[in-house]
């Protein structure tokens, strides 16, 4: 792997800026590493070798003739399979959907390009992006680098790859459930579920989604505040986004006298114990740099979950369910599975899971009231064998134990509260993620922090 393929999203900005390399040097080293990488994991459904070049190309140019470098100047970047880009296709790992390329970019893909970063490629998804799993009818099983035998995550399990393995030093994911977290935690890169409407989201069927979010995977957490920079703000595309975005942080924040509210198991889950000891290290590690941590408990069961696959059932069903009567048969069976629950929802029932989620996000906002942000695993355990499916995780064991594998849900039910994952060690030589999730609107904030505790848990 070439040097330039290892830097960073700032440091290829800086280096740019210096004149230490071109862009179209950066980019050709992100194209020579996915060549390398995607045939054993998987990570792309289609790589833009000669689109990117050329832009790399146009911008090199028009920095030679004085042009003032955007915030993500020469930046390699990957778009999910899941978000339409003008000239590409976006398959959403479906059958059901046409691989004709898209007539239009989205404000997420607007901004990262006049922004000056150059999209090289897009990543792999479950269809649907319906599950934890990168796996589809369409594109195949995606693996992850740290075991090819182990899932990389999902839904945004291609993007994880492409930056765990220095394909590109950000990419665009989508996260509903956890699509981002989840593939950070089981790859070991950061990645970022903002609060909700901090970018517009304008690629479903509507505009008033309430779980939906874009969000950066990324190698660091100064490439998620610059991703997050570059693409947050209101548009009239997406009338749930926020008028006025909070402050985003120029500097990591001061871990001493922060306060942070820690459970393990949400009170409910069945914790590897790797996971459990890679935790409770970074928890302390917090603790060193000078924070207060403070193990909570919490009411919740796994009725949270099955609440949040509820309305997920729902969400697939109205987006995508007039697919089934021609492509069944070419769907993945969990999803059509989700897809029947949905269309059997009615609608009063559908209304009544308002009060459930207020129920449950009360005891919440009360734990969150009383420090400056909340800790817990990002997943409950490693990443689980290629050829797993959610079914085989949404159990509950003898001892009364949710056997599940994520633990982000929760927090798209909450979706004003951002939530990032972290890499927190290893259990059973894999990667192990942090999640930290701030407080309504708290993006600033929490960066701030996840930013400081990326440098302790470093330490």
């Amino acid at each position: 792997m070439s040097a330039l393929a290892r830097l960073s999203a700032a440091e290829t900005v800086q280096g740019l800026a210096a004149g230490r390399f071109s862009a179209t040097e950066r980019v050709r080293a992100s194209l020579e590493r996915i060549a390398e990488v995607q045939p054993a994991l998987n990570a792309f459904t289609v790589v833009l070798t000669d689109e990117s070049l050329a832009e790399a190309e146009a911008l090199d140019r028009r920095l030679a003739a004085g042009e003032r470098p955007g915030l993500l100047a020469g930046v390699p970047v990957a778009i999910k399979d899941f978000t339409p880009s003008r000239g590409h296709p976006a398959t959403r790992g479906s059958w059901a959907i046409s691989d004709a390329p898209g007539d239009f970019d989205p404000v997420v893909v607007r901004r990262l390009k006049a922004a000056g970063a150059i999209i090289v490629g897009k990543t792999t998804t479950p269809e649907f992006a319906y599950s934890s799993f990168t796996q589809s009818p369409r594109w195949g099983v995606t693996r992850n680098p740290h075991d090819p035998s182990r899932t990389p995550g999902g839904s945004s399990g291609g993007a994880a790859v492409a930056v765990a393995t220095h394909c590109v030093p950000l990419a665009e994911g989508t996260d509903m459930g956890g699509s981002v977290r989840i593939p950070a935690a089981l790859t070991g890169v950061v990645g970022l579920k903002p609060s909700l409407g901090r970018i517009p989201m304008d690629i479903l069927p509507g505009c008033f989604d309430d779980m939906s979010h874009f969000g950066p995977l990324a190698g660091d957490v100064r490439d998620a505040v610059l991703f997050l920079r570059a693409t947050q703000g209101p548009d009239d595309a997406d009338i749930l986004s926020q008028t006025v975005p909070a402050v985003l942080p120029e500097a990591p924040a001061d871990l001493r006298g922060r306060r942070f509210a820690l459970s393990l198991d949400l009170g409910y889950y069945a914790l590897h114990p790797g996971v459990e000891a890679a935790i409770r290290t970074a928890a302390d590690r917090l603790r060193a740099a000078g924070a207060e941590v403070r193990e909570v408990a919490l009411p919740w069961t796994r009725r949270l979950n099955d609440l949040w696959g509820q309305i997920w059932g729902v969400t697939l069903a109205a987006a995508w369910g007039d697919r089934l009567a021609t492509f069944r048969a070419r769907m993945d069976p969990h999803l059509v599975a989700l897809i029947e629950a949905g269309l059997a929802m009615d609608a009063v029932g559908f209304k009544r899971l308002e009060a459930e989620r207020t129920a449950l996000w009360r005891p919440f906002a009360e734990v969150l009231s009383g420090c400056d942000a909340f800790l817990c695993p990002t997943c409950a355990q490693p990443a689980p064998p290629v050829g797993h499916t959610d079914a085989d995780h949404d159990r509950t064991g003898p001892d009364g134990r949710y056997h599940g594998l994520d633990m982000t849900c929760p927090f798209n039910l909450f979706s004003p509260c951002p939530a990032i994952s972290l890499p927190a060690g290893l259990a059973d030589g894999l990667p192990v993620g942090l999640q930290i999730v701030g407080q309504r609107q708290g993006d600033g904030d929490l960066l701030a922090l996840a930013w400081a505790a990326e440098a302790a848990l470093r330490a």
